[in-house]
């Protein structure tokens, strides 16, 4: 995959330089390229942002930098290309394994006070990752990288860490344990030592439909339940434990 990122802040990604990206580069499972496309401004001193029309507080991003930048980009056309914007689609899951079939994306960053509209007419789709606001659309880039470049098949190196993440059936991941099996007076859940197949598949079932009660509650309104799982739940409604 190929992905280009078009930012006034290149310096805000240098953490895409290091961890599991690091090593997806390097493998060559993604390319990552960073533009400033303050380069690309028209002005003379690159300034980028002016007044906008009609008044209001705050400067606008002009369109004009921008487009040239993507247009620079060897087939833009092709790409699927993004705008990170509070008035976007929230991102979640689903999404990013949409976004990591694609074979080129291009996003571009939004600003706090906005980028001239008639941005919307270069892009495909406009992403938010929630509802609150950031300085500048970077950590929102990141966010979309980091979550679509580790679904890219053999990042990971084990194909199983994705099928038992959270979200990926509107449930929240079950909580998970390591050696030592006892620090602090803490220990490991003694089913999880049983040896007990079945009996750990339904104890973390049970949990992971615990977590998403208590924290996400919204989920289970659109997970596909199981007979077992409304079981599960009438027990952790009566705040008992598996």
């Amino acid at each position: 995959m190929r992905i280009d990122i078009l930012t006034l802040f290149p310096e805000m990604f240098s953490g895409l330089n290091a961890s599991i990206i690091k090593r997806a580069v390097e493998k060559q499972f993604a390319a990552i390229k960073i533009h400033d496309f303050r380069l690309f401004s028209n002005d003379k001193n690159k300034r980028v942002d002016d007044y906008s029309y009609g008044g209001g507080a705050g400067m606008i991003i002009s369109v004009q930098p921008i487009i040239d930048c993507l247009r620079s980009i060897k087939n833009f056309q092709q790409a699927r290309k993004i705008l990170t914007t509070p008035v976007g689609k929230v991102y979640n899951q689903n999404k990013a394994q949409t976004l990591s079939k694609e074979k080129h994306l291009i996003i571009v960053c939004g600003h706090y006070e906005g980028i001239d509209a008639r941005i919307y007419q270069y892009i495909d789709e406009t992403i938010s990752i929630g509802d609150y606001i950031l300085t500048g659309g970077e950590i929102a880039a990141s966010v979309i990288v980091d979550s679509v470049v580790r679904l890219i098949p053999g990042v990971l190196g084990n194909e199983d860490s994705n099928l038992i993440e959270s979200f990926d059936d509107m449930l929240l991941e079950f909580p998970q344990y390591t050696r030592p099996q006892k620090f602090e007076g803490l220990e490991v859940p003694e089913i999880l030592i049983s040896g007990d197949h079945e009996k750990v598949r339904q104890y973390r079932r049970f949990k992971s439909l615990e977590r998403t009660y208590h924290n996400r509650y919204d989920l289970l309104l659109k997970a596909n339940l199981t007979p077992e799982d409304y079981r599960f739940l009438e027990k952790i409604k009566r705040g008992e434990d598996f």
